[in-house]
Protein backbone atom coordinates (compact mmCIF):
# COMPACT_ATOMS: atom_id res chain seq x y z
CA UNK A 1 0.00 0.00 0.00
CA UNK A 2 1.28 3.22 -0.88
CA UNK A 3 1.39 6.13 1.84
CA UNK A 4 -0.61 9.25 0.46
CA UNK A 5 2.40 12.50 0.87
CA UNK A 6 1.03 14.98 3.88
CA UNK A 7 1.30 18.50 3.70
CA UNK A 8 2.71 20.90 6.74
CA UNK A 9 0.99 23.85 6.87
CA UNK A 10 0.95 24.58 10.70
CA UNK A 11 3.93 26.71 10.61
CA UNK A 12 2.92 28.81 13.48
CA UNK A 13 2.88 25.86 15.83
CA UNK A 14 6.28 24.76 15.10
CA UNK A 15 8.20 24.93 12.10
CA UNK A 16 10.18 21.78 10.28
CA UNK A 17 13.94 21.37 11.80
CA UNK A 18 15.79 22.94 8.92
CA UNK A 19 18.62 20.42 7.75
CA UNK A 20 21.23 23.06 8.50
CA UNK A 21 20.21 23.25 12.18
CA UNK A 22 19.93 19.13 12.38
CA UNK A 23 23.67 19.34 11.13
CA UNK A 24 24.81 21.84 13.38
CA UNK A 25 23.36 20.02 16.98
CA UNK A 26 24.75 17.15 15.38
CA UNK A 27 28.50 19.18 15.42
CA UNK A 28 28.15 20.19 18.59
CA UNK A 29 27.02 17.34 20.44
CA UNK A 30 29.76 15.45 19.22
CA UNK A 31 31.85 18.10 20.61
CA UNK A 32 30.68 18.37 23.70
CA UNK A 33 32.39 20.42 26.40
CA UNK A 34 30.41 23.03 29.14
CA UNK A 35 30.72 26.51 27.69
CA UNK A 36 31.61 27.87 31.46
CA UNK A 37 34.84 25.45 31.62
CA UNK A 38 38.08 27.06 31.02
CA UNK A 39 39.63 23.96 29.05
CA UNK A 40 39.57 23.03 24.91
CA UNK A 41 36.27 21.85 24.97
CA UNK A 42 34.69 24.09 27.49
CA UNK A 43 35.92 27.10 25.03
CA UNK A 44 34.56 25.22 21.83
CA UNK A 45 31.29 25.51 23.23
CA UNK A 46 31.76 29.03 24.40
CA UNK A 47 32.73 29.89 20.99
CA UNK A 48 29.71 27.99 19.42
CA UNK A 49 27.26 29.53 21.62
CA UNK A 50 28.89 33.66 21.18
CA UNK A 51 28.65 32.94 17.14
CA UNK A 52 25.14 32.05 17.52
CA UNK A 53 24.35 35.03 19.50
CA UNK A 54 26.16 37.67 16.80
CA UNK A 55 24.11 35.58 13.84
CA UNK A 56 20.75 35.91 16.13
CA UNK A 57 21.90 40.02 16.30
CA UNK A 58 22.42 39.83 12.81
CA UNK A 59 19.28 38.88 12.27
CA UNK A 60 17.81 41.03 14.33
CA UNK A 61 19.66 43.96 13.49
CA UNK A 62 20.78 44.52 17.11
CA UNK A 63 23.76 44.11 19.66
CA UNK A 64 24.99 40.52 20.38
CA UNK A 65 25.61 41.64 24.31
CA UNK A 66 21.95 42.74 24.96
CA UNK A 67 20.99 38.67 23.90
CA UNK A 68 19.81 36.35 26.94
CA UNK A 69 19.24 32.25 25.79
CA UNK A 70 16.75 30.57 27.53
CA UNK A 71 15.03 27.33 27.14
CA UNK A 72 12.11 29.10 24.97
CA UNK A 73 9.52 31.87 24.52
CA UNK A 74 7.56 31.01 27.90
CA UNK A 75 10.36 30.51 30.23
CA UNK A 76 11.44 34.13 28.46
CA UNK A 77 7.97 35.32 29.05
CA UNK A 78 7.92 34.55 32.88
CA UNK A 79 11.69 35.80 33.14
CA UNK A 80 10.40 39.48 31.74
CA UNK A 81 7.34 39.87 33.36
CA UNK A 82 9.18 40.29 36.85
CA UNK A 83 7.49 43.05 39.00
CA UNK A 84 11.44 44.11 39.92
CA UNK A 85 14.00 45.15 36.90
CA UNK A 86 17.13 46.14 37.53
CA UNK A 87 18.42 49.30 36.68
CA UNK A 88 22.01 50.01 37.21
CA UNK A 89 22.97 49.54 41.27
CA UNK A 90 19.14 49.80 41.83
CA UNK A 91 15.52 48.20 41.48
CA UNK A 92 12.79 49.83 40.08
CA UNK A 93 9.03 48.68 41.25
CA UNK A 94 6.73 47.46 38.77
CA UNK A 95 3.40 47.97 39.96
CA UNK A 96 0.60 46.38 37.36
CA UNK A 97 0.95 44.86 34.06
CA UNK A 98 -1.18 45.56 31.46
CA UNK A 99 -2.07 42.94 28.94
CA UNK A 100 -2.99 43.18 25.16
CA UNK A 101 -6.48 40.30 25.16
CA UNK A 102 -4.87 38.58 22.05
CA UNK A 103 -2.01 37.91 23.63
CA UNK A 104 -0.36 33.82 23.71
CA UNK A 105 -1.16 31.83 26.92
CA UNK A 106 2.61 32.47 28.19
CA UNK A 107 1.79 36.12 28.32
CA UNK A 108 -1.31 36.17 29.53
CA UNK A 109 -0.27 34.23 32.20
CA UNK A 110 1.25 37.25 33.94
CA UNK A 111 4.56 35.83 34.34
CA UNK A 112 5.84 36.82 38.25
CA UNK A 113 2.68 39.31 38.81
CA UNK A 114 -0.35 38.55 41.01
CA UNK A 115 -3.83 38.38 39.27
CA UNK A 116 -4.62 41.42 41.08
CA UNK A 117 -1.39 43.47 39.50
CA UNK A 118 -2.46 42.40 36.04
CA UNK A 119 -5.35 44.56 33.98
CA UNK A 120 -6.76 43.47 29.98
CA UNK A 121 -6.56 45.84 27.10
CA UNK A 122 -9.22 45.55 24.49
CA UNK A 123 -8.10 45.04 20.60
CA UNK A 124 -11.04 46.25 17.99
CA UNK A 125 -12.56 43.79 15.70
CA UNK A 126 -9.39 43.70 13.49
CA UNK A 127 -7.30 42.48 16.42
CA UNK A 128 -5.54 46.01 16.72
CA UNK A 129 -4.86 47.05 20.52
CA UNK A 130 -6.90 50.33 21.23
CA UNK A 131 -4.00 52.96 21.83
CA UNK A 132 -6.80 55.73 23.03
CA UNK A 133 -8.15 53.06 25.65
CA UNK A 134 -3.75 52.33 26.30
CA UNK A 135 -3.44 56.56 26.49
CA UNK A 136 -6.47 56.73 29.15
CA UNK A 137 -5.50 53.82 31.38
CA UNK A 138 -1.75 54.74 31.42
CA UNK A 139 -2.88 58.44 32.10
CA UNK A 140 -4.88 56.87 35.49
CA UNK A 141 -1.91 54.67 36.59
CA UNK A 142 -0.38 55.49 39.86
CA UNK A 143 3.77 55.99 39.07
CA UNK A 144 3.98 57.14 42.97
CA UNK A 145 3.48 53.26 43.44
CA UNK A 146 5.48 51.68 40.50
CA UNK A 147 6.59 52.00 37.13
CA UNK A 148 3.57 50.50 34.52
CA UNK A 149 4.53 47.63 31.98
CA UNK A 150 2.45 46.62 29.27
CA UNK A 151 3.12 43.45 27.17
CA UNK A 152 2.35 43.50 23.27
CA UNK A 153 2.65 40.94 20.60
CA UNK A 154 4.47 41.76 17.21
CA UNK A 155 2.87 39.52 15.25
CA UNK A 156 -0.18 37.49 16.39
CA UNK A 157 0.23 33.22 16.51
CA UNK A 158 -3.85 32.53 15.62
CA UNK A 159 -4.37 35.60 13.02
CA UNK A 160 -1.05 36.94 12.11
CA UNK A 161 -2.05 40.15 12.79
CA UNK A 162 0.92 42.78 13.02
CA UNK A 163 0.50 45.60 16.00
CA UNK A 164 2.24 49.06 15.24
CA UNK A 165 4.20 48.32 17.90
CA UNK A 166 6.45 51.79 17.78
CA UNK A 167 3.45 54.00 18.12
CA UNK A 168 3.04 52.03 20.76
CA UNK A 169 5.79 52.13 22.80
CA UNK A 170 5.66 56.00 22.32
CA UNK A 171 3.00 56.18 24.51
CA UNK A 172 4.13 53.33 27.02
CA UNK A 173 7.65 55.79 27.52
CA UNK A 174 5.60 59.53 27.75
CA UNK A 175 3.89 57.85 31.10
CA UNK A 176 7.55 55.99 32.19
CA UNK A 177 6.57 52.38 31.49
CA UNK A 178 8.29 49.31 30.08
CA UNK A 179 7.41 47.57 26.89
CA UNK A 180 7.50 43.70 26.26
CA UNK A 181 7.02 42.72 22.85
CA UNK A 182 6.17 38.93 22.19
CA UNK A 183 8.15 38.94 18.51
CA UNK A 184 8.20 34.62 18.46
CA UNK A 185 5.80 34.61 14.95
CA UNK A 186 7.53 38.10 14.03
CA UNK A 187 11.01 36.38 13.55
CA UNK A 188 12.29 35.24 10.07
CA UNK A 189 8.74 36.00 9.12
CA UNK A 190 9.23 39.71 8.15
CA UNK A 191 11.69 42.47 8.65
CA UNK A 192 12.53 43.28 12.48
CA UNK A 193 14.46 45.52 13.94
CA UNK A 194 14.78 46.15 17.72
CA UNK A 195 15.42 49.67 17.90
CA UNK A 196 12.27 50.14 15.79
CA UNK A 197 9.93 48.27 17.79
CA UNK A 198 11.04 50.81 20.64
CA UNK A 199 10.77 47.44 23.03
CA UNK A 200 12.52 47.43 26.06
CA UNK A 201 12.30 43.43 26.31
CA UNK A 202 11.48 40.87 23.33
CA UNK A 203 10.84 37.42 23.40
CA UNK A 204 11.93 34.78 20.87
CA UNK A 205 11.28 31.17 19.91
CA UNK A 206 13.90 28.50 17.69
CA UNK A 207 11.15 26.61 16.61
CA UNK A 208 9.31 28.73 14.78
CA UNK A 209 11.86 29.62 12.43
CA UNK A 210 13.06 26.28 12.09
CA UNK A 211 15.30 25.75 14.68
CA UNK A 212 15.10 22.89 17.83
CA UNK A 213 12.49 23.13 20.03
CA UNK A 214 13.44 24.14 23.33
CA UNK A 215 15.60 26.96 23.19
CA UNK A 216 14.38 30.56 22.91
CA UNK A 217 15.67 34.29 23.74
CA UNK A 218 14.99 37.31 25.67
CA UNK A 219 16.82 41.07 23.84
CA UNK A 220 17.20 43.83 26.18
CA UNK A 221 17.46 46.45 24.36
CA UNK A 222 19.22 48.69 27.37
CA UNK A 223 21.61 46.46 28.64
CA UNK A 224 21.67 48.57 31.72
CA UNK A 225 17.74 47.66 32.53
CA UNK A 226 17.06 44.14 32.81
CA UNK A 227 14.08 42.09 35.14
CA UNK A 228 15.48 40.45 38.04
CA UNK A 229 16.77 36.39 37.07
CA UNK A 230 13.75 34.16 37.11
CA UNK A 231 16.55 31.02 37.16
CA UNK A 232 19.26 32.09 40.06
CA UNK A 233 22.21 29.84 39.48
CA UNK A 234 26.30 30.15 38.34
CA UNK A 235 25.72 32.95 36.82
CA UNK A 236 25.30 32.05 33.06
CA UNK A 237 24.67 34.55 30.62
CA UNK A 238 26.04 37.06 32.47
CA UNK A 239 24.05 36.92 35.42
CA UNK A 240 21.03 36.69 33.81
CA UNK A 241 19.89 33.41 33.38
CA UNK A 242 21.83 30.50 35.55
CA UNK A 243 22.13 27.01 34.58
CA UNK A 244 24.04 25.48 31.89
CA UNK A 245 23.79 26.52 28.50
CA UNK A 246 22.01 24.09 25.84
CA UNK A 247 25.18 24.32 23.72
CA UNK A 248 23.36 21.81 20.37
CA UNK A 249 20.33 23.68 20.99
CA UNK A 250 21.57 27.11 20.69
CA UNK A 251 23.83 25.96 17.46
CA UNK A 252 20.79 24.61 16.03
CA UNK A 253 18.76 28.31 16.55
CA UNK A 254 22.14 29.91 15.07
CA UNK A 255 22.41 27.72 11.99
CA UNK A 256 18.41 28.79 11.51
CA UNK A 257 18.79 32.10 12.00
CA UNK A 258 21.97 32.03 9.53
CA UNK A 259 19.43 30.24 6.67
CA UNK A 260 16.65 33.26 7.34
CA UNK A 261 19.32 36.03 6.98
CA UNK A 262 19.71 34.31 3.52
CA UNK A 263 16.01 33.48 2.47
CA UNK A 264 13.92 36.45 4.20
CA UNK A 265 12.17 37.47 0.53
CA UNK A 266 10.88 34.19 0.34
CA UNK A 267 9.00 34.16 3.74
CA UNK A 268 7.32 37.29 2.42
CA UNK A 269 6.80 36.09 -1.23
CA UNK A 270 4.31 33.71 0.46
CA UNK A 271 1.63 36.32 1.07
CA UNK A 272 0.92 35.97 -3.24
CA UNK A 273 0.28 32.34 -2.05
CA UNK A 274 -1.64 33.13 0.99
CA UNK A 275 -3.83 35.95 -0.78
CA UNK A 276 -4.70 32.79 -3.55
CA UNK A 277 -5.82 30.16 -1.70
CA UNK A 278 -7.89 32.55 0.22
CA UNK A 279 -9.29 33.71 -3.12
CA UNK A 280 -10.03 30.63 -3.93
CA UNK A 281 -11.73 29.63 -0.46
CA UNK A 282 -14.04 32.28 -1.35
CA UNK A 283 -14.85 30.89 -4.68
CA UNK A 284 -15.31 27.35 -3.41
CA UNK A 285 -18.27 28.73 -1.20
CA UNK A 286 -19.91 30.13 -3.93
CA UNK A 287 -19.55 27.86 -6.04
CA UNK A 288 -21.02 25.28 -3.78
CA UNK A 289 -24.67 27.04 -3.50
CA UNK A 290 -26.64 29.96 -1.98
CA UNK A 291 -26.81 27.50 1.20
CA UNK A 292 -23.16 27.55 2.13
CA UNK A 293 -21.84 30.79 3.22
CA UNK A 294 -18.81 33.10 2.60
CA UNK A 295 -15.52 32.22 4.80
CA UNK A 296 -14.40 35.14 7.35
CA UNK A 297 -11.34 35.92 7.42
CA UNK A 298 -10.01 37.27 10.87
CA UNK A 299 -7.75 39.98 10.88
CA UNK A 300 -8.08 40.84 6.86
CA UNK A 301 -8.22 44.74 7.26
CA UNK A 302 -5.21 44.59 9.25
CA UNK A 303 -1.45 44.11 8.29
CA UNK A 304 -0.93 39.93 8.76
CA UNK A 305 1.68 38.11 8.53
CA UNK A 306 1.86 36.66 4.80
CA UNK A 307 2.07 33.10 5.84
CA UNK A 308 -0.87 32.83 8.12
CA UNK A 309 -4.94 32.94 7.43
CA UNK A 310 -7.25 32.09 10.01
CA UNK A 311 -10.92 31.53 8.79
CA UNK A 312 -14.44 30.58 9.21
CA UNK A 313 -17.37 29.35 7.53
CA UNK A 314 -20.52 28.74 8.91
CA UNK A 315 -21.72 25.47 9.22
CA UNK A 316 -18.52 23.70 9.62
CA UNK A 317 -16.78 22.74 12.85
CA UNK A 318 -13.12 23.18 13.38
CA UNK A 319 -12.30 19.95 15.07
CA UNK A 320 -14.73 17.94 12.38
CA UNK A 321 -12.84 20.19 9.42
CA UNK A 322 -9.05 19.35 10.94
CA UNK A 323 -9.82 15.49 11.30
CA UNK A 324 -11.14 15.49 7.80
CA UNK A 325 -8.05 17.01 6.63
CA UNK A 326 -6.21 15.32 8.76
CA UNK A 327 -7.25 12.09 7.32
CA UNK A 328 -6.65 13.51 3.89
CA UNK A 329 -3.06 14.24 4.26
CA UNK A 330 -2.99 18.04 5.39
CA UNK A 331 -2.14 19.38 8.92
CA UNK A 332 -3.89 22.97 10.05
CA UNK A 333 -4.95 24.00 12.82
CA UNK A 334 -7.83 25.67 15.24
CA UNK A 335 -5.39 28.13 16.66
CA UNK A 336 -2.94 28.17 19.13
CA UNK A 337 -1.27 24.94 19.95
CA UNK A 338 -0.66 25.57 23.66
CA UNK A 339 -3.23 24.04 24.71
CA UNK A 340 -3.34 20.80 25.44
CA UNK A 341 -3.67 19.66 22.35
CA UNK A 342 -7.35 20.22 22.35
CA UNK A 343 -9.50 21.92 20.17
CA UNK A 344 -11.48 24.44 21.78
CA UNK A 345 -12.50 28.62 21.50
CA UNK A 346 -10.13 31.18 20.92
CA UNK A 347 -9.85 34.08 23.15
CA UNK A 348 -8.11 35.66 20.46
CA UNK A 349 -11.33 35.78 18.12
CA UNK A 350 -13.57 36.06 21.38
CA UNK A 351 -11.14 39.38 22.22
CA UNK A 352 -11.88 40.59 18.44
CA UNK A 353 -15.66 40.33 19.02
CA UNK A 354 -16.27 36.38 17.07
CA UNK A 355 -19.78 34.89 17.75
CA UNK A 356 -19.77 31.62 19.61
CA UNK A 357 -20.21 29.99 15.83
CA UNK A 358 -17.13 31.67 14.20
CA UNK A 359 -15.39 30.73 16.90
CA UNK A 360 -15.95 26.94 16.83
CA UNK A 361 -15.40 27.08 13.19
CA UNK A 362 -12.16 28.97 12.99
CA UNK A 363 -9.56 27.07 11.05
CA UNK A 364 -5.73 28.16 11.20
CA UNK A 365 -3.08 27.81 7.91
CA UNK A 366 0.47 28.74 8.58
CA UNK A 367 2.48 28.49 5.39
CA UNK A 368 6.17 27.53 5.30
CA UNK A 369 8.98 29.37 4.19
CA UNK A 370 8.49 27.87 0.44
CA UNK A 371 5.90 28.36 -1.85
CA UNK A 372 4.11 24.87 -1.28
CA UNK A 373 1.64 25.16 -4.01
CA UNK A 374 1.45 20.99 -3.98
CA UNK A 375 0.12 21.74 -0.06
CA UNK A 376 -1.80 24.29 -0.94
CA UNK A 377 -4.09 22.20 -3.84
CA UNK A 378 -4.02 19.45 -1.53
CA UNK A 379 -5.94 21.54 1.03
CA UNK A 380 -8.15 23.24 -0.84
CA UNK A 381 -8.91 20.13 -2.78
CA UNK A 382 -9.72 18.82 0.76
CA UNK A 383 -11.46 21.69 1.75
CA UNK A 384 -14.48 21.61 -0.99
CA UNK A 385 -14.92 18.08 -0.31
CA UNK A 386 -15.99 19.21 3.57
CA UNK A 387 -17.94 22.05 1.94
CA UNK A 388 -20.06 19.84 -0.56
CA UNK A 389 -20.75 17.57 2.37
CA UNK A 390 -22.05 20.71 4.20
CA UNK A 391 -24.10 22.04 0.98
CA UNK A 392 -25.63 18.08 0.65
Amino acid sequence: MVQQARFYLDYNASAPLLDCARESMIEAMSEGGNASSVHFEGRAARKTIEKVRSSFASLIDFKAANIIFTSGATEAANHVLSPVIRAGGHELNVSKLYICATEHPCILQGGRFTRDQIEILPTDQDGILDIQVLESVLEKHDTEIGHPMVAVQLANNETGVIQSVNKIAEVIHKHDGFMVVDAVQALGKMPLSIEETGADFLIFSSHKIGGPQGVGAIVLRDASLSPMPLLNGGGQENYHRGGTENTAAIAGFGAACEWHKENLTKNIKILTLRDSIEEQLDTISREAGNDVALPIFFGKRSDRLGNTSCFSVAGVKAETALMALDLDGVSVSSGSACSSGKVKRSHVLEAMGASHEEMEGAVRLSLGWEEDKSGAERFLAAWKTIIRRVAA
